[in-house]
């Protein structure tokens, strides 16, 4: 599996390019703001065909390009029906600061062809077998893709639900702190200590690792105790 990975834009939320080799299709994982350059010039570098945009979640730092990606690409982006209204209302999903910010104003629309994410569904694309685990708790309707590489392995696309020492923040409209600990106990930590996790933000990481040390994977049974979390 070749992976390519970069951050975008001001929250620096990380977009992959995921195939099975150069010169292969491709699916392309959050394309967030400014991200239309970079992933241009990776699919020029790598002669990578993509196929299809796969999003995390709704918040515009993870699906700001999607519409120009897409459709200059002609093809489908697929979120979970609980995220997608913010494709075409970002300020749903951000807190009443965040919309201050940007002026009470920030503007999207869905891209032409938009297909829905269901729990347990196995998707087959550019040659790749993922499977989306739908993992609330960050947004209603954040999810998670899975595979496990056919040189062995296993790696896990995680948006905002899971990142190296951290979780996602609950706190924004969508967020629960309650369903992120059940998301977390029964679809993240039930997987193999090997598997490599490639977050939302920040380095990539293991689930064995977090599961020693990250310390609100540790408080799983007092989630009163979590500290600050991260995201956007």
């Amino acid at each position: 599996m070749l992976v390519v990975g970069f951050p975008t834009g001001a929250f620096q939320a990380n977009c992959y390019l995921v195939a099975s080799g150069e010169g292969e299709p491709c699916v392309i994982v959050d394309p967030g703001q400014d991200a239309v350059e970079p992933i241009t010039e990776a699919l020029r570098k790598h002669r990578l065909s993509p196929v299809a945009a796969l999003l995390t979640h709704g918040h515009f730092d993870h699906v700001y390009s999607v519409a120009p990606i897409c459709d200059g690409n002609d093809i489908p982006a697929w979120i979970h029906p609980e995220d997608r209204e913010m494709l075409t209302d970002p300020l749903k999903g951000i807190s009443l600061e965040g919309a201050q910010f940007f002026g009470g104003r920030l503007e999207m629309r869905e891209p032409s062809e938009v297909r829905e994410l269901a729990d347990g569904v196995s998707l087959d694309l550019a040659g790749l077998s993922l499977t989306v685990d739908h993992t609330p708790g960050h947004t209603r309707g954040s999810v998670v893709f899975r595979s496990e590489l056919d040189e062995g392995g296993r790696v896990i696309f995680a948006g905002d639900t899971l990142f190296a020492g951290s979780i996602g923040r609950t706190d924004l409209p969508g967020g629960d702190m309650r369903t992120m600990v059940t998301s977390l106990r029964t679809k993240l930590m039930t997987l193999a200590d090997d598997t490599v996790v490639l977050p939302g933000h920040g380095p990539s990481t293991t689930i064995g690792r977090e599961r020693a040390s990250n310390p609100f994977i540790l408080e799983l049974d007092d989630p009163t105790g979590f500290g600050p979390t991260r995201g956007l």
